[in-house]
């Protein structure tokens, strides 16, 4: 067990984590020359094309040190968006060190410290590693600067690599084995494993990646999972190699996968605590926390006969993503569909653009919304996350919605539009910490839903690529939120109803009926474009009716004859509205809401 090194490598997005950890395969050998590619640990096109770890992946290399033992280094890469950071807990928890990477252009940002308290949370040792130091705009010394005030970590023991080239790899794998501590634990105690991840076979159904904290697994063996109290009987186990390489146990301190024939990944829980049945563990291991959903939002089929195929598309996305939820779902104007929640807005955008490209569905997406809570004058508590089921005003009570704790960090010329653009967002209170020369973070209470939509876009751009920013649910608060319905010639479009906080309705509900009012044809009658509250009307468009002169066969003779003709085309249009039926094509629903994602 002294030889095994259990590590995941941490960092904000973007600062080459998953480039590090290739050439560390690389230098181990844990991969020949014709089978490497770019992005080794990252398994999806989507993974490689935007250059985002999405799910986290485990490989178990040999290094020879220096010293001359060979060391079992048991890798776990893990994402660096906020939206995932519940993989990166889980990684944390199975491991006894990280690697803390920091760009040595950017410096330290709001992810790397949001992982660093994670880190610390789970006791972990850190080892600084520099990376980027071939780029021009490079510096290594305020970096390090920033490593000590912001981290409180050793400046010194900080490495400085460059992932791209290949310098200073050998130096991060002898700071591996020798500043990163070897597990613990004992091979013959009671078995004790953390499920950390999970992805799907078609084959051989659910692989689990564990890692086993005490105890000793062998085929065969009849595990119990502790959470969701199922169990399995395992079929093979071994190590992750880029090929399953099957061996004859897993003990204490190492980590591995196991087939147990498991059908879906919605059959366990991971994060769970797997034991032997006949020789139960006395508690699970400390620190499972559920996948909180934050985001829900409506998914319908272009065509309704693509209905069935978006079935099949989102079981099968559900049996690899355990944090993906969806429930049926239905609406007048755009038939069957199913109501979704996801981890975040990217978690959204990834699950969208998989469904269009591996299942080849064309999708309407409503607008995103957070989950409310609503106390009604019953006493009755509702949970609503979807304008559909929002009751009756007069009966709220009171509604409350989630609020984040989110952590800016920014140079120090961009503070006062950062905290003007907070405040936009309903920001309830900011602090101010001067970290280092030159940067400042901001920390601001605010709600979810306020972050949704274009928070982040407009961060980067008023920071000019600079800022970061993080956030952590904080709890629920007492707010003043409305439903705004859409009417398009008087009948409302449950698709493009929302919840918005009330200071809000009016922009958002105009620019619905500006967008809706350019992607509707015209009709022979006008078309007015509603935004409204209850009864109350606070937004409007109105698309004007094609125009046919009637009186142009008319020469000459008494204006009455053309008063005639006028009233009875008048008549006409009044009916044909009375009558006749609006229709909205698709492109508008996909205009509407991308317009506003945007």
């Amino acid at each position: 067990m002294k030889l095994i090194r259990n590590f995941c490598i941490i960092a904000h997005i973007d600062h080459g984590k998953s480039t590090l950890a290739d050439r560390l395969i690389q230098a181990c050998g844990g991969v020949t020359q014709r089978d490497f590619h770019d992005q080794m640990l990252d398994s999806m096109d989507i993974e490689r094309e935007r250059g985002i770890t999405i799910k986290s992946n485990t490989v178990t290399l040999e290094y020879t040190a220096k010293d001359g033992n060979l060391y079992q280094l048991n890798l776990i890469d893990t994402p660096g968006h906020v939206d995932f950071s519940h993989e990166v807990r889980r990684s944390l928890m199975a491991c006894e060190g990280a690697l803390m990477v920091v760009d040595a252009s950017q410096g330290v940002e709001a992810q790397t410290v949001a992982n660093l308290f994670l880190a610390m949370e789970y006791d972990l040792e850190l080892l600084p590693v520099i990376n980027k130091i071939d780029l021009p705009a490079a510096n290594v010394d305020r970096v390090r600067e920033e490593i000590d005030a912001d981290l409180g970590l050793d400046p010194f023991a900080a490495i400085p690599v460059s992932a791209k080239t290949g310098q200073g790899i050998e130096d991060v794998l002898e700071g591996i084995v020798h500043h990163l501590p070897p597990p613990t634990g004992d091979e013959s105690a009671p078995v004790k494993a953390l499920v950390f991840d999970a992805f799907f076979d078609k084959y051989r159904g659910v692989i689990l990646q564990v890692r086993v904290m005490e105890g000793t697994l062998k085929p065969r063996d009849t595990i119990h999972f502790m959470h969701s109290d199922r169990d399995f009987t395992i079929d093979e186990l071994g190590y992750n190699q880029f090929k399953l390489n099957p061996k004859k146990k897993l003990s204490a301190g190492e980590v591995g996968y196991i087939v147990a024939g498991v059908k879906s990944v919605q059959d366990i829980e991971i994060g769970d605590t797997i034991t032997i049945l006949d020789r139960p563990a006395d508690a699970p291991i400390p620190g499972y926390q559920p996948a909180k959903q934050v985001v829900f939002s409506s998914v319908y089929p272009m065509s309704t006969d693509e209905y069935q195929d978006l079935t099949k598309a989102l079981e099968k996305l559900a049996i690899n993503d355990a944090a993906l939820t969806y429930e049926k779902d239905s609406s007048a104007a755009l038939g069957f569909g199913f109501r979704c929640g996801f981890l975040g807005l990217l978690h959204l955008d990834v699950i969208q653009e998989r469904l269009q490209r591996e299942f080849d569905i064309g999708l309407v997406i409503s607008a995103p919304s957070v989950k409310y809570q609503l106390m009604l004058k019953n006493g009755e508590t509702l949970e609503v996350d979807n304008p559909s089921y929002w009751p009756d005003p007069s009966t709220i009570d009171s509604a409350s919605e989630p609020y984040i704790r989110a952590q800016i960090l920014t140079p120090e010329e961009y503070v006062g539009p950062v905290m003007e653009l907070c405040r936009e967002h309903r920001s309830e209170s900011q602090t101010m910490n001067y970290l280092s020369a030159g940067r400042v973070e901001v920390v601001s209470e605010m709600p979810l839903g306020e972050v949704l939509f274009d928070f982040y876009g407009k961060l980067k751009m008023i920071t000019r690529g600079y800022g970061s920013f993080d956030y952590e649910p904080v709890e629920y608060r007492k707010t003043d939120i409305v439903k705004v319905d859409i009417l398009v010639n008087k009948e409302p479009i449950d698709a493009l109803a929302y919840l918005v906080h009330r200071d809000k309705s009016r922009a958002r509900a105009l620019h619905y009926c500006e967008q809706l009012a350019e992607e509707i044809p015209r009709h022979q009658f006008k078309i007015p474009i509603q935004g409204a509250i209850g009864g109350t009307i606070i937004a409007r468009a109105t698309i004007a009716p094609y125009r046919k002169d009637v009186t142009a066969k008319l020469y000459g003779g008494d204006v009455t004859r053309k008063k005639k003709l006028l009233e009875k085309q008048k008549k006409g249009k009044a009916k044909m509205k009375q009558f006749g039926s609006v229709n909205i094509p698709q492109k508008a629903f996909v205009s509407v809401l991308r317009a506003d994602k945007d």
